[in-house]
């Protein structure tokens, strides 16, 4: 029996990925160094509004996905 197969969309980029996979394995499937800085937190995965979604969402028949620069939230330094 093959697995079946959804169709993603990751940074503009159509791709092929077997049905339950999650968003980081979207971004891995696209490029292992991009799902290495997403699990690392320096990026992050959004949906196709640019809201944060969560690493472990199930990708569904046409997921569009961007990645993102995660930004600092340091708090603003009062003493300048």
């Amino acid at each position: 029996m093959s697995t079946r197969m959804v169709r993603v969309f990751v940074n503009g980029s159509g791709l092929d990925v077997p049905s339950g996979s999650t968003a980081l394995d979207a971004v891995r499937a696209w490029s292992v160094d991009a799902a290495a800085e997403v699990s690392g937190g320096t990026r992050l995965i959004t949906d196709s509004r640019g809201l944060p979604i969560d690493a472990a969402t199930a990708m569904s028949a046409g997921s569009i996905l961007r990645l993102i620069a995660k930004r600092s939230t340091a708090p603003l330094d009062s003493e300048q």
